[in-house]
Order: structure tokens, then sequence, then C-alpha cells
């Protein structure tokens, strides 16, 4: 069963911008935190930014702090995530998930957690 699409990604250059979008197609998202995760080539996933339900806060990894930003749309059931100066090693496959565990500022993936299929982005000139 799909729970997300995800859509947005491509090939960029150094210094440009993407924005990656994903609806939830079987729950309504406005009662849950929401986050993006990223896997590089040969690395482990990491968590890159997310939104938390209870403060409408975001919290972004120090990798990328300053440069992306999540925030959601409940009317669409969509999260977004947009990334600005982007650089080489930005360059993965970025999945969107939730609900999520927000918990003093770290996202976290939890059992119920449900994931988008991922889209890929290469920030390359």
């Amino acid at each position: 069963q799909v729970h997300f699409v995800e859509s947005g990604g491509g090939l960029v250059q150094p210094g440009g911008s993407l924005r990656l979008s994903c609806t939830a197609s079987t729950f309504s998202i406005e009662n849950y935190s929401l986050g993006w995760f990223r896997q590089a080539p040969g690395k482990e996933r990491e968590r890159v930014s997310c939104i938390s339900v209870a403060d409408g806060n975001t919290y972004s990894a120090d990798s990328v702090k300053g440069r992306f930003t999540t925030f959601r749309d409940n009317a669409k059931n969509t999260v977004y995530l947009q990334m600005n100066n982007l650089k080489p090693e930005d360059t993965g496959v970025y999945y969107c998930a939730g609900p999520i565990l927000v918990i003093q500022g770290r996202c976290s993936p939890i059992q119920s957690t449900r994931w988008g299929q991922g889209t890929q982005v290469t920030v390359s000139s």
C-alpha cells in the first residue's frame, strides 16, 4: 500500500534549489509530526528535517540548517522540503516519513512510521 507519493527530485547544479513534495494518500497528516530523511550511496539513512505537530516548529540537521526547511499544507495533506543552496554532499535519495517522534528537536522514526517511495536528488555541475 502506498502511503505517500513523493515528487520534486532531480538534477541541480551546486547552489541551486529544489522543492520536494510528499502527499499522504492513506491518512490525514494534520495530527502527526512529519519528517524528511535521506540516504547517500554507501551511507546509512540520516534525518534531514522535520516539523512537529505539537508546536509547529521545524528542526533540521546541522548539515542543512539555514538551507533546508520543512513546511506543511494540511489542506493538501502534503509536506514539503524546500532545499536552497544545494551542495554535492546533499546528493541522495530523499524519503518523507510520518508519523515520527520529535523530542528535544530530534526527529526519529517509530514503529508505525510510514515512508514515501523516495526521490533522487543529484547535485552536480
